[in-house]
């Protein structure tokens, strides 16, 4: 081992070990929880060890069902961001001018800069239906303006998160642009492709590293979001967060480490088959 290599592991090494440790430890202590009781009285955990919580998290319909929905949501946003994020990071990266990339890529992420509960709420003023009721007749910004509106359901709910989370894509996808060699380009165009199938043929599969770095972000954090569900449907629908949020507030602490356990194996699922297709060996 050369002396940069053993500067390099004393100085990270220990920071390292130490965040390992936390979040493998917590993760443990979170399924540990989960096989524990809640006193009926006293609505506190016992020392009373059991399987039911699982059992209730993993077999029930109900919550099954709760958990693919905010599966496919998840699914359904990464998939929109993606969408959005590639013609928006190729005109940044290799169509602008260089004079004009760093502020447009700013422009981009400007969404980050903003307060998360301030556009959750901004983007239920303008989803806001028109009330039958005498009260709102003119509905929120889309109703009024364009006179249609998705409203409050499972549309509002992937497009907020959309918004909310595509930077997280448009960055790594910008990033792969900026190392894809101009060259591959050029020499599709003198083979005789047209834009659209180097852009296709081309450019896309030598993305996917980079698509599947900023899918993570996207997929981990929508569906691991509870806040915005609950805003922009006004309760009316629930995603896992939200089901956890509940039962930690009836209160039921081991049930929402069940519950929890939801995500973390979805997640994993999620990485595993990311890696299985070689979306990682490139990064």
């Amino acid at each position: 081992m050369t002396s940069l290599r053993r500067g390099v592991l004393a100085l990270l090494g220990p920071p390292v070990a130490w965040m390992l440790a936390v979040y493998i430890g917590s993760l443990a202590l979170l399924v540990a929880a989960s096989l524990f009781t809640t006193d009926p009285v006293s609505n506190e955990p016992t020392t009373d060890v059991t399987g039911d919580n699982l059992r209730r998290a993993f077999t029930v319909g109900e919550n099954v069902a709760v958990v693919l929905k905010s599966a496919g949501v998840a699914l359904a946003v990464t998939a929109l961001c993606i969408v959005i994020a590639l013609p928006m990071a190729f005109y940044i990266a290799k169509v602008a001018k260089p004079r004009y990339r760093r502020a447009l890529l700013v422009s981009a992420l400007l969404p980050l800069w903003a307060g998360y509960l301030v556009k959750g709420y901004a983007w239920k003023a303008m989803l806001r239906p028109a009330s039958p009721f005498g009260v709102n007749t003119h509905g929120g910004f889309l109703d009024s303006v364009l006179g249609v509106t998705p409203g409050f359901g499972w549309i509002a709910v992937i497009l907020a998160l959309t918004y909310l989370w595509v930077p997280y894509m448009i960055l790594p996808i910008y990033a792969g642009l900026e190392r894809l060699p101009p060259s591959l380009l050029d020499a599709s165009g003198d083979l005789g492709a047209r834009p659209l199938r180097t852009f296709r043929s081309v450019i896309v599969p030598l993305l996917i590293p980079s698509i599947a770095a900023g899918s993570v972000f996207t997929f981990s954090l929508s569906l691991g979001d509870f806040i915005i569900p609950k805003i922009v449907t006004e309760g009316k629908i629930r995603l896992v967060g939200n089901l956890i949020e509940s039962t930690l507030l009836a209160p039921n602490q081991p049930l929402a480490a069940a519950y929890t356990i939801w995500p973390l194996v979805i997640i994993v699922a999620y990485l595993v088959g990311m890696k299985r297709i070689g979306a990682f060996e490139s990064l």
